[in-house]
């Protein structure tokens, strides 16, 4: 998944190729700036969310390990980050004011997105999104979720163009504040989705 976009730099327009993969361990650095970057805009803009502590290198190293954290690479630099789990959320089990759309089918959740400091405004937070429904949806999930603290208004606006619903009131282990915003996308079944593996080019090479 790579697309060539255009970007600005100094006046000049250059070409860069953007994909997303699966994070590597190499790569734990290079998230862990943009995750620490990410921590110091929310306290910066008076959120208490990420401020304990939490997500720490050690979370980042299982994600990599169960392989669903995933990077976004932009000219062969890490630009964004994101955890996609495709297995259920313990702190969706019980949800206030509200109630899932789709309470009893598989989805996926969406945690820990952040982008590189250096790269933020450039719209790369839709490429991130949009390439993570994507993987989702080449695996049969058609029902996304995502949780966001009431403060974190870059990231409701991300789930709110992307066509994420309000759903409810979560909890979540942050001593200072466990409320979040909890999100849901459902993909309806008039979405055909396509699985793929890795011997779909085979037919091809077998003519060679």
């Amino acid at each position: 998944m790579s697309y060539n976009r255009n970007i600005i730099n100094q006046g000049r327009i250059i070409m860069a190729e953007i994909y997303l993969r699966r994070a590597q361990l190499q790569d734990l650095t290079a998230i862990m700036k943009i995750i620490d970057d990410a921590k110091e805009l929310l306290k910066k803009n008076g959120s208490p969310q990420w401020q304990n502590g939490y997500p720490d290198q050690e979370t980042f190293t299982q994600d990599i390990v169960m392989q669903t954290n995933w990077i976004l690479i932009n000219d062969n630099k890490v630009v964004a980050t994101a955890t996609l789990q495709l297995t259920p959320e313990p702190t969706y089990r019980n949800i206030t004011q509200g109630q899932w759309q789709q309470p009893d089918e598989p989805y996926a959740t969406i945690h820990r997105v952040a982008i590189s400091s250096n790269y933020r405004g450039q719209g790369l937070s839709k490429l991130l999104f949009s390439n993570l429904l994507t993987v989702g949806q080449m695996q049969g999930i058609k029902n996304f979720r995502v949780d966001t603290h009431r403060s974190n208004k870059a990231m409701q606006h991300i789930a709110e163009n992307f066509n994420f619903k309000k759903r409810g009131i979560i909890k979540v282990n942050d001593q200072n504040d466990p409320e979040r915003l909890a999100y849901e996308l459902n993909l309806g079944s008039h979405h055909k989705l396509t699985r793929i593996n890795n011997n779909f080019m085979q037919p091809l090479i077998d003519k060679l």
